[in-house]
């Protein structure tokens, strides 16, 4: 859901791509990769307001797409 949110805005889903070097194509193969959903979260909680404004929209609290990230990474 966090990934729908990010694209859903032209602006922060090329913010995305360019921060993490993927490209649509790779993002779209790599979808079940828990690297690239950490990559996505860790994206959100570079920029505080987009990862509470993501919390707020997927209806969650935003430490737990942070512990999400974590548990993705270990």
């Amino acid at each position: 859901m966090a990934l729908g949110w990010t694209l859903s805005d032209d602006e922060r889903a090329s913010r995305l791509l360019a921060l993490t070097g993927l490209d649509p194509a790779d993002l779209r193969s790599r979808l079940e990769d828990d690297a690239v959903l950490a990559a996505i979260l860790r994206f959100l909680e570079t920029h505080e307001p987009d990862l509470i404004a993501c919390a707020d929209a997927i209806d969650v609290p935003p430490a737990d797409l942070v512990a999400s990230r974590e548990a993705l990474e270990r």
